[in-house]
């Protein structure tokens, strides 16, 4: 391919951080292995149970291994690229035969778990598009209404018609089994209804036991009265499902199906007073089946999380709109409801605190805002406004220094962003060397986990494996892509840039080349890229944005050997020549959203 250049020759003493970057990375290249041995069989299936009825957990299949696609894009070996190709079709298989998975698609669950899975093929999609594109298309046709056997959308009332959907359409009754393995887990969070029968209320945060049958059968009665019929804020998840299709195709009509939904609950949000409802009935009206109440719905502002499953999912439809228009007034939804929680704050103890949920009585379930969406917003827009928010909230930023020591304990994959947000603004120097030590503290957890498991399958409860996985990037990629990365629950993995291999054709950064963001803003980009081989050189392609969708305008390098090098670009790509042990430090013009997204790759010649 003809792009811009930039060459650098001398070779330098490697950084730490770039020594270090590529040491994770082989650590994870070989940790995969001992991974994949234990936690599946030849064919690729999960070694668990040999029976799976819940609803819930086909989304942990998935999880298990959703890291292996996203370090691919990072770097990670070939043999990452096949097993991440070659689990997500067992996992698939496996849970069809289970019963929870029909036509490669969960039969009816909801986007709050839809999200967590399936944010696996858009990484897939991104490594290697030509291989996927008709399971796309077979996806988003069940949310748009051209899928006969998925009946999901009503196109009249513009609305996704249960929260509880899939393959098989949607799912307005739910039963014991779907329920009995999450029940005593589900009797630790508050109830989800105030008006229990039996029930002790005076505590907003009371709670039933699931697993007393007589109660449970209240509990399912009106779940399936009040819950189970109609749209929740939880399936504006499912745009980025739709925004896939896009990707591969270019299509008006999925652009178009994004924005419709999206306005669809701005206008319902405007009806009520600048709130989103968490519960449309199946007329389309707000409160339909909750005696009028615009809260108490399915993952709304009472249960299970609160306000996180308002804003998540705005956030989610908003980065998809603004990815396919570059209009970033999209966010507004977001941005509204951040405010309204913030308007609603109170002091206690000196510490200011945001509702998290909504019930009968009010607002309650006062805590500290998070973070973690303000600085995704942020970064979508790059707006002096929504940079003014996070100062407003969070002033000095007190506490965005630092990454917890084993961050990938739970779900591999998720970073906080806060260290990476705070480096970037200049006030966290030692940025690099926290990831290093707490990504590889993260990964020798796993391996003694994984080295110490001796469970009986039979027993494996659904997060097991996501424990077990040493393979945990989020942190490079924040470091070399210069992102907070992709938001876990559906979000696409939006950067300022990509990296490419010229000469293995194939997406990631090259053998022995690092790279380090430190800076990233509306219209510019500053990135360190390093060859630790001082034997060989190597090349790296750097792509505007990770859909192509941005633009370079213009670069210039710093280099020890001569003046500066600019170089015009005005294009989506920049090829950088690294000689033997050489290092560049780019400054790179960007012009954002300047192109139609697309997952095709460059092309390499």
């Amino acid at each position: 391919m003809t792009c811009a250049t930039l060459a650098a020759k001398t070779r330098q003493q490697p950084p730490a951080w770039a020594v270090r970057q590529r040491q994770l990375i082989a650590i994870m290249d070989r940790a995969a292995h001992p991974f994949v041995k234990h936690s599946t069989r030849p064919d690729g299936t999960l070694i668990q149970r040999t029976v799976w009825t819940s609803m819930d957990g086909t989304d942990n299949g998935y999880e298990a291994f959703l890291s292996f696609p996203l370090f691919y894009l990072l770097g990670g070996g070939e043999h990452i690229h096949r097993i991440a190709r070659k689990e997500w079709d067992a996992i698939t298989y496996q849970y069809a035969n289970y019963g929870t998975v029909e036509r490669e698609f969960v039969t009816g669950f909801d986007w709050f778990h839809h999200s967590e899975s399936y944010t696996y093929i858009y990484y897939l999609a991104m490594a290697d598009p030509e291989n996927h594109i008709d399971r796309a298309l077979r996806y988003a046709a069940m949310y748009t209404g051209e899928d006969p056997l998925a009946p999901n959308w009503d196109a009249r009332h513009c609305m996704i018609r249960s929260p509880l959907n899939g393959s098989k359409g949607p799912r307005f009754v739910t039963t014991q089994t779907d329920w009995d393995y999450h029940r005593p887990i589900l009797s630790e969070y508050l109830a989800p209804y105030e008006d229990i029968e039996g029930a002790d209320s005076s505590d907003p945060l009371f709670k039933v036991d699931w697993t007393d049958d007589r109660v449970f059968a209240r509990v399912l009665d009106q779940i399936n009265q009040r819950m189970t019929r109609g749209d929740v804020p939880l399936n504006l998840s499912a745009t980025s499902l739709i925004t896939n299709a896009y990707l591969y195709t270019g299509e008006d009509k999925y652009r178009q199906w994004v924005l419709d939904y999206l306005q669809a609950w701005e206008a319902r949000c405007a009806t009520n007073d600048g709130i989103m409802p968490d519960n449309i009935g199946p007329n389309g009206i707000i409160g339909e089946l909750m005696d009028g109440k615009w809260w108490g719905g399915y993952y709304g502002w009472r249960w299970p999380h609160g306000a996180r499953n308002i804003v998540e999912p705005a956030l989610v439809a908003g980065s998809c709109a603004l990815l396919m228009t570059g209009d970033t007034s999209h966010l507004d939804l977001a941005r509204s409801q951040l405010d309204m929680l913030w308007k609603n704050r109170r002091e206690e103890n000196g510490q200011l605190l945001v509702p998290a949920r909504h019930g009968d009585r009010g607002w309650f379930d006062f805590r500290p805002p998070d973070p973690h969406f303000y600085i995704h917003l942020y970064y979508l827009s790059q707006s002096a406004e929504d940079l003014a928010r996070l100062d407003e909230i969070f002033p000095g930023r007190e506490g965005f220094v630092g990454l917890p020591p084993d961050w990938g304990a739970a779900k591999a994959g998720i970073c906080p962003p806060k260290a990476w947000f705070a480096f970037t603004k200049g006030k966290n120097p030692d940025y690099p060397d926290q990831v290093f030590d707490s990504t590889y503290s993260s990964i020798c957890r796993s391996l003694e986990r994984l080295e110490s498991d001796d469970s009986d399958p039979e027993t494996r409860e659904c997060y097991h494996f996501q424990k077990l996985n040493p393979v945990l990037p989020e942190a490079l990629i924040q470091m070399a892509m210069g992102t907070p990365a992709a938001m876990y629950n559906g979000g696409m993995l939006q950067a300022h840039l990509r990296y490419f291999d010229p000469q293995r054709h194939r997406p990631g950064l090259p053998e022995h080349v690092a790279a380090l963001v430190d800076r990233v803003s509306a219209d510019q980009v500053s990135v360190s890229l390093v060859n630790t081989d001082p034997v060989e050189s190597r090349a790296v392609l750097l792509q505007a944005g990770s859909f192509g969708e941005h633009c370079f305008t213009r670069a210039r390098l710093e280099t020890r050997e001569s003046d500066d090098q600019s170089v015009e670009i005005n294009g989506k790509h920049l090829q950088v020549h690294l000689g033997p042990g050489a290092q560049a430090r780019l400054h790179i013009g960007l012009k954002r959203f300047a192109f139609q997204p697309s997952y095709v790759l460059p092309p390499f010649k």
